[in-house]
C-alpha cells in the first residue's frame, strides 16, 4: 500500500524525523488559510499523486499553466493561483503514462534554503531477509540514472535484525555522504529514527529524495515516499486509514478483497497463475505471439495476515 508525501512526512515526524512544516489542501478555498498558517516568505505547492517525476511533469489542461506539478510561490496570492490551476487537473509524469493522474490533493509546505542534496532509501532485501540502506551523494535526481551512469556513487548495506540499528550504521551513512562534525551526528540520529519508523510501521520501502543540508546546517527530509507490506496492514489501522483508493485501479481494489494479486495492463491477453513466477513466463509467451498481456493475476500468494 502506498501513501501520499504529506501523509508519509506526518508519519515520519512522529518518530522525530526532521521535515518541513506543511498543510494538506483538498479544496481551493483552503489555500489562503494554509499559506497564512505557514507564514512564508516562500511556499512550495506540491501535487499529491502516487507517481514520481512530479516536478518535471506537465498538466494536460492549458488552464493549469506551463509549470510542473511542484511550484515555488513567493506570495500568498501566488499560492492561491497555483492551487487554483493545479487542483482537479491531470498531471502527466514519466511514471503515470500518457493518461496522467488527476490531482485531487495538494501539499503546501515551507520553502527550504538548500545547500546540498542527497539520496537515501530503505527496503526489504528478500535475499537476505534484512532491511537494506541505499545511500548516494547524488540526490534530487533519478536514482536509476545514477545507477546506470555512476554506480560507484551508490552505497548499500544491510542491518542484521538480531542486533537492530546501531551507531556504526549511522556512521556508515555519514561516511557515504561525506558528512563530518555535527552533520555526521545528525546523520547517525536520522538513521536510527528512519529504521525505527520502518520496523514499527511494517514498511516495505522508504525513499527520501532528496535528503538535504540546509544553509543553516541542518539535515532535512525534503521529500518522502513510503509503501507498506500489504500482509501487515491489519496490524496498523492508522496506516490503513491513509489509503487513497482514487489512486488505485478499481479492478485491483476489487481483487484485493479476495486475496488476489492483480495487475491491470494494456494488452489483449489475460494471464492467471497459481505461482508468482509463472505469469512472467506467460507474459513472454503472449508477447512472442505479437500480443501483449491485458492482466496479470496470481493466487496462492503469501497469506494476507501474519500471526
Amino acid at each position: 500500500m502506498n501513501i501520499h508525501e504529506y501523509q508519509a512526512k506526518a508519519l515520519l515526524k512522529e518518530f522525530g524525523v526532521p521535515v518541513s512544516n506543511g498543510r494538506a489542501v483538498l479544496e481551493k478555498g483552503q489555500a489562503e488559510a494554509a499559506a497564512k498558517e505557514l507564514g512564508g516568505p516562500l511556499w512550495v505547492v506540491k501535487s499529491q499523486i502516487h507517481a514520481g517525476g512530479r516536478g518535471k511533469g506537465k498538466f494536460k489542461e492549458a488552464a493549469a499553466g506551463e509549470k510542473g506539478g511542484v511550484r515555488l510561490a513567493k506570495s500568498i496570492e501566488e499560492v492561491k493561483q497555483f492551487v487554483d490551476q493545479m487542483l482537479g487537473n491531470t498531471l502527466v509524469t514519466i511514471q503515470t503514462g500518457p493518461a496522467g493522474k488527476q490531482v485531487n490533493r495538494l501539499y503546501i509546505e515551507d520553502g527550504s534554503d538548500i545547500e546540498k542534496e542527497f539520496y537515501l532509501s530503505m527496503l526489504v532485501d528478500r535475499s537476505t531477509s534484512r532491511i537494506a540502506f541505499v545511500v548516494s551523494t547524488e540526490g534530487g535526481m533519478d536514482i536509476e540514472e545514477v545507477a546506470h551512469k555512476t554506480p560507484e556513487k551508490i552505497i548499500t548495506f544491510s542491518v542484521d535484525p538480531a542486533t537492530g540499528i546501531m551507531s556504526h550504521h549511522g556512521r556508515r551513512v555519514a561516511q557515504a555522504l561525506n558528512l563530518t562534525g555535527d552533520l555526521a551526528k545528525q546523520a547517525e540520529k536520522l538513521t536510527a529514527q528512519l529504521y525505527t519508523a520502518f520496523v514499527a510501521k511494517d514498511m516495505a520501502m522508504l525513499e527520501i529524495n532528496p535528503l538535504i543540508i540546509t544553509k543553516q546546517g541542518q539535515l532535512k527530509c525534503l521529500d518522502a515516499k513510503v509503501s507498506f507490506d500489504g500482509n501487515a496492514i491489519y496490524r496498523h489501522p492508522d496506516v490503513a486509514a491513509l489509503r487513497d483508493e482514487t489512486e488505485e485501479d478499481a479492478k485491483e481494489i476489487e481483487a484485493s478483497k479476495y486475496d488476489l494479486n492483480y495487475i491491470a495492463l494494456d494488452g489483449t491477453i489475460g494471464c492467471m497463475s497459481m505461482a508468482p513466477v509463472l505469469p512472467w513466463r506467460q507474459w513472454t509467451s503472449s508477447s512472442s505471439m505479437a500480443n501483449s498481456p491485458r492482466t496479470s493475476s496470481t493466487s496462492a500468494a503469501a497469506p494476507r495476515k501474519r500471526r
